[in-house]
């Protein structure tokens, strides 16, 4: 980071992602092109090498105008992180949505895995934003709570199928699950391709044999 990045760092202290949100359609679209020329860029070249100088150029915008909603780089990361695990979310929520048996939920959770390793291999800004999530505290928290979101999603249609499992226990399973999922995905696209498909099916087979396991207790 270079050093009028660190500064305004300092002085942003513990704000949220986006320091100030646009409420005029104008200034959403602005909004909008910062976030879409930073996701160039870090597909190019990776957030690390992004500046915020070079943000703001790409988007047409002033380097002013770009610290008006966001403090430093990582805060443009979290931004694209939240929305990453937005999108998530709503994958989750639709797919399990629709189970009503057992075998229905561990048919759409080795779907959801498939999709969601599908998403890592073709969005490198995916990729380098969850790697991002090792050295930045404020994004592990960002994780860390999207995993207990969709963990109480699974865990309620974990209940729905045995109405008399232990909810803590279920509640359990299901994070664990989802936790170890991003873990997963980071080290899968870490390794050659055919390690990584290994990885993912080995994963897959634990979290389906978890599943059976809180299902038939």
């Amino acid at each position: 980071m270079d050093q009028d990045e660190t500064d305004r760092s300092k002085e942003a202290g513990e704000q949220s992602a986006v320091r100030r949100t646009p409420s005029q359609r104008r200034s959403r679209e602005r909004v909008e092109r910062m976030l879409a020329a930073a996701v160039t860029l870090i597909e190019r070249d990776g957030s690390d090498a992004m500046r915020m100088s070079d943000v703001a150029e790409t988007a047409g915008v002033s380097i002013g105008s770009l610290y008006q909603y966001f403090p430093d780089k990582m805060a443009i990361v979290r931004s694209l992180a939240e929305r990453c695990m937005i999108e998530g979310r709503s994958c989750v929520e639709t797919e399990l949505a629709k189970v009503q048996t057992c075998d229905e939920l561990l048919q759409s959770w080795s779907s959801l895995v498939d999709s969601y390793y599908q998403m890592f291999l073709t969005r490198p800004v995916m990729r380098d934003i969850w790697c991002a999530t090792q050295s930045d505290c404020r994004l592990r928290e960002l994780e860390l709570e999207d995993s207990r979101i969709n963990a109480r999603v699974l865990a309620d249609v974990m209940a729905r199928l045995k109405p008399d499992g232990e909810r803590a226990q279920l509640e359990a399973v299901a994070f664990l699950i989802m936790q170890l999922c991003e873990a997963t995905m980071r080290l899968a696209v870490s390794v050659d391709a055919a390690e990584g498909e290994r990885l993912v099916e080995t994963y897959k087979r634990m979290g389906i044999s978890a599943l059976r396991a809180a299902l038939a207790r």
